[in-house]
């Protein structure tokens, strides 16, 4: 039956975890995705700063003489000036993009509502209990349902006269099973806010598991029975029900990132405007004549205040790299494989 044959899909289980499917190092997904913003914030500060003091001190003339030869302070530090305010404008307005989303006259508020209802009571007689209002909960309990009716799987096909039909059963469930139990305990205590829930829900392949059970289906029709028929119906379903509720959690994910990422590039700009005016009205060649370790004063002055005056920017930057990175790992909803690596 069908056009799918065995030799095209002689490998029924795939990679579940994001990093196995994306085929990269563990830590470059850690820095795009895993490590705590603020880390990455200061990683990137102190490499700037560090940077910036290595360069100076290589290049002549020296970094002082530049200084007393010329407008250097004031040119960088106007210039500096006017990129904070234009960024941070910039940055308030995408803020008020997302904000403007929950926003909305009375009807669409209920329409709104009425969808998220809906979906919550079909997730209830999928589960068979009420829905967890916590996010993870609420992801756990779709993986759970989808694993228990994986096993029943097995269960139904136990006997049948297709030993490779049986086999290639058994080895879809072991996969599933495996990725589900990960799963659960990566979500159980995940905290919404955090990007624990949402990475997850990342290591979830169900799009594949989905794929595979309309394969299986297609393939062995002639073999299945009645009962078996029944449980690939529910499989599917729970398995389909898991796409919609991620892309749900990570659209909270979005917006609460990025109304966070304006507070704090707000937070952050305030202090760097101060010493951006700072630098630019009361420093110049004459207020820092000292050395410290054979460097001159005003050149640690200075890489200290260009860093901190970048650390809206590195924020920016942090932020965003997690952002488009789940972005493209989630483009696809439902049983479509985008990247090379998991063909």
């Amino acid at each position: 039956m069908g056009d799918i044959s065995v030799s095209e899909q002689d490998d029924i289980s795939t990679e579940n975890t994001m990093r196995a499917r994306a085929g990269e190092s563990r830590i470059k997904l850690w820095v795009l995705l895993g490590a705590n913003r603020l880390f990455i914030t200061a990683v990137l500060s102190a490499v700037i700063f560090v940077g910036f003091i290595l360069v100076s001190v290589t290049l002549s003339p020296p970094f002082r003489v530049r200084v007393v030869q010329g407008d250097v302070l004031g040119t960088m530090f106007s210039t500096m000036t006017s990129a904070l305010v234009t960024g941070v404008t910039l940055v308030v307005s995408i803020n008020q993009l997302v904000i403007s989303q929950e926003n909305g006259p009375l009807g669409d508020q209920h329409s709104r509502m009425s969808n998220t209802l809906d979906f919550r009571q079909y997730a209830s007689e999928l589960i068979g209990t009420a829905t967890p209002a916590d996010p993870s909960a609420f992801l756990a309990t779709i993986v759970e349902a989808s694993e228990d009716r994986a096993e029943r799987l097995r269960e139904s096909v136990d006997g049948n006269d297709n030993d490779q039909f049986v086999d290639e059963v058994n080895e879809f469930v072991e996969s599933l099973t495996g990725n589900a139990d990960t799963v659960q305990e990566r979500l159980d205590g995940a905290a919404f806010g955090t990007f624990d829930v949402l990475f997850a829900a990342l290591d979830y392949n169900y799009s594949y598991k989905v794929f595979q059970v309309e394969r299986l289906r297609e393939l062995y029709g002639d073999d299945i029975g009645d009962e078996t028929s029944e449980v690939l119906d529910e499989l599917h379903t729970s398995l389909v029900m898991f796409g919609p509720a991620r892309e749900h959690i990570k659209t909270l994910y979005f917006q609460w990132a990025l109304t966070s990422l304006s507070q704090m590039i707000v937070y952050a700009a305030i202090p760097a405007l101060l010493v951006s005016g700072s630098m630019l009205a009361l420093v110049d060649a004459t207020t820092f004549t000292g050395t410290t370790f054979g460097i001159s004063d005003v050149l640690w002055v200075t890489a200290g205040a260009f860093t901190v005056t970048l650390v809206p920017f590195f924020l920016f930057v942090s932020y965003v790299m997690r952002v488009a990175t789940v972005a493209k790992r989630t483009l696809a909803i439902g049983p479509l494989i985008l990247r090379d690596s998991q063909r």
